[in-house]
């Protein structure tokens, strides 16, 4: 009986140096999101109802901010321009990214180092990034119009210069950001089973079949962990724009973002551009639930099944 109690305090006291050494090694990511995420959230949210320019008092307005923000211009443009870029990005950074995964999914020599290459980008600065893609696209002496009229006597056009194309040229700028998610894409073909791929081709399935009626479908969680990731950054997309268009020309490169930075930054209206970044957490956080709600018509779940 004492052998039992000895060996139950024993274990308690384990569990306890446990908790305590639990809380001591996760201790610096909680003070982190206190001090730098949680905290400033609040105060955001708090700042959005206010009139605050830094050097001056803080001084309750209540819902002013935002109804002066549902009347301005620049709100309903910059935030199109938003719309319209995302539209673009996010099919793009999907099929893009599974297509690379795909191709670095096949056993060939040197398999290592292209994954390797093809990641790389991605932890690179981004204002390095874009200071790359503003020479290869420059309309006068980069290397994509260089090599449009050298090889095909195509005269190419103002990439980011051109009020038509600088949106497409932003999302052509995804190419060298697939990284992340062509590794996640990557990660989920390798796990799927084999099994089922040769009873499909058994049967007489080509690649296509076996593609659109098994890959897709097991990989569907995955689709649209990727989708709500993009639609996310696409709505925060800022670097580019501020590095090589300063968001033009004629504005149409003036993203939502960039907007919020001009007011908080340039004209120092704290309280407004707060209210600016809650109205951009609603929609995102509205398109990530829509995506979630449409998700469980199209998404497949294994263990779903298996119930």
């Amino acid at each position: 009986m004492k052998k039992n109690k000895k060996t139950f305090s024993t274990f308690k006291n384990q569990q306890k140096r446990e908790e305590v050494a639990f809380w001591l090694f996760i201790s610096p990511w909680v003070l982190g999101f206190i001090f730098f995420i949680g905290g400033p959230i609040i105060a955001s949210l708090f700042l959005s109802f206010t009139k605050y320019n830094i050097t001056d008092a803080i001084e309750f307005v209540g819902l002013r901010n935002y109804k002066i923000l549902f009347t301005d211009e620049l709100f309903y443009k910059s935030l199109g321009v938003t719309v319209y870029y995302a539209a673009l990005a996010v099919p793009f950074t999907i099929c893009a990214g599974l297509l690379l995964a795909l191709l670095l999914n096949q056993k060939i020599k040197g398999q290592a180092f292209f994954r390797t290459m093809f990641y790389a980008p991605t932890v690179v600065s981004g204002v390095s990034i874009a200071f790359l893609w503003a020479w290869l696209l420059n309309p006068d002496f980069g290397v994509v119009n260089s090599v449009l009229y050298s090889v095909f006597g195509i005269d190419g056009p103002g990439w980011f210069t051109d009020a038509k194309t600088v949106i497409p040229s932003f999302v052509l700028m995804q190419l060298t950001a697939l990284g992340g998610t062509m590794i996640i894409f990557l990660a989920s073909l390798q796990s799927l089973p084999n099994e089922l791929y040769e009873s499909a081709s058994m049967d007489g399935a080509g690649p296509l079949r076996r593609f659109f009626n098994i890959t897709i479908p097991l990989i569907s969680p995955v689709i649209l962990f990727n989708s709500i990731i993009a639609i996310i950054s696409s709505f925060q997309i800022f670097t580019q724009a501020y590095v090589v268009t300063k968001g033009g020309p004629n504005w149409m490169s003036y993203f939502y973002v960039y907007y919020l930075f001009d007011t908080a930054f340039a004209d120092f209206k704290i309280g407004y551009a707060s209210a600016q970044a809650w109205i951009l957490f609603i929609i995102i956080f509205i398109l990530t639930m829509l995506s979630l709600l449409v998700s469980k018509r199209y998404v497949y779940y294994e263990s779903e099944t298996r119930r």
